[in-house]
């Protein structure tokens, strides 16, 4: 049976389906997809993806029951730090995929959540149960997962409204500018299609990044705390890499410069804040950089 979902326009958006994808917290490919079926409406006339949303326009969205998902839950070690009847905060480690891709459904932190949790949302699919937002698989730290659709539409709208913050530490070569705001737009590189990079304007999404830069080492390296208003894909990576001071460790977007023998970059969600779902109290989750990352950071103190 379907669920039928009030969403309210919170400002101007160029179109529909970067809306929709925002107010459901779905992915755009999966908003499109409700669109062009038809499923959401604006006082009861079908909605096209490409339409101009107005500020105050509230849409109703007919939203499929879930499949089943054809996901086996694993008993995979995952660190839960917080969890009640509606959200569960976790410190993903480094090596770790959030959810099933290209044909791999097993060993991801999904597969983790469906053996630990009793429920997880479903409006981003069979996939992605649960997951609201993700961090690449080489970056450790924290996200949180919504147990119902609620919590997920809530959440959803947070991270869209940029009320829910996010913050990460990372070890970046050279002396990193002390602190400053990178504001771009981040879309598919011309060159190699698997990799994302700054482009002109109308290529790719909107991407803004704070940062400040807490430690400097005499080797060359700038211990950098960041936080994000937006959250594109590889988007502190992609802007390090744009900045000339690449994250230490990085297979993708760094320099060929790697003397630590690392796994990935040393890339850290350390800080998540965010209003709950159903109480709206305001919460503070911290997560200590991981034993790959101190050990590194321990070396280049020493030396």
């Amino acid at each position: 049976m379907n669920e039928e979902v009030c969403v309210t326009a919170e400002k101007d958006y160029a179109r529909a389906d970067v809306f929709v994808a925002e107010a459901l917290g779905i992915s755009r490919s999966a908003a499109k997809k409700l669109l062009d079926e038809g499923l959401v409406t604006l006082g009861g006339a079908p909605v096209k993806a490409a339409r101009f949303v107005a500020e105050g326009e509230r849409f109703q969205a007919n939203v499929p029951a879930p499949r089943q998902a054809d996901l086996t839950p694993q008993d995979i070690p995952v660190d839960i730090v917080y969890e009640d009847e509606d959200i569960a905060v976790v410190n993903k480690p480094q090596g770790l995929t959030v959810h099933a891709g290209a044909g791999n459904y097993t060993g991801t932190l999904v597969n983790a959540l469906l053996y630990r949790l009793h429920s997880l949302s479903t409006i981003n699919g069979v996939v992605r149960p649960g997951i609201v937002h993700r961090i690449d698989k080489d970056t450790s730290g924290l996200l949180v997962v919504a147990k119902n659709d609620a919590a997920h539409r809530s959440l959803a709208a947070q991270i869209a409204q940029k009320t829910c913050a996010r913050e990460y530490l990372a070890l970046c070569e050279g002396n990193f500018p002390e602190s400053g705001r990178l504001q771009t737009y981040i879309g598919r590189s011309a060159s190699d299609r698997k990799k994302m990079a700054v482009v002109p304007q109308g290529k790719g999404r909107l991407a803004a990044t704070n940062w400040r830069a807490e430690k400097r080492f005499k080797e060359g390296y700038t211990l950098v705390r960041f936080s994000l208003e937006t959250g594109r894909t590889h988007q502190i990576r992609v802007h390090c890499k744009h900045l000339g001071h690449p994250i230490v460790g990085d297979p993708v977007y760094g320099s060929r410069k790697q003397p630590f023998a690392l796994k990935g970059q040393l890339l850290h969600a350390c800080r998540l804040t965010l209003s709950h779902p159903r109480t709206g109290e305001r919460m503070v989750f911290e997560a200590p950089l991981p034993p790959h990352f101190t050990a590194v950071l321990q070396k280049l103190t020493e030396e």
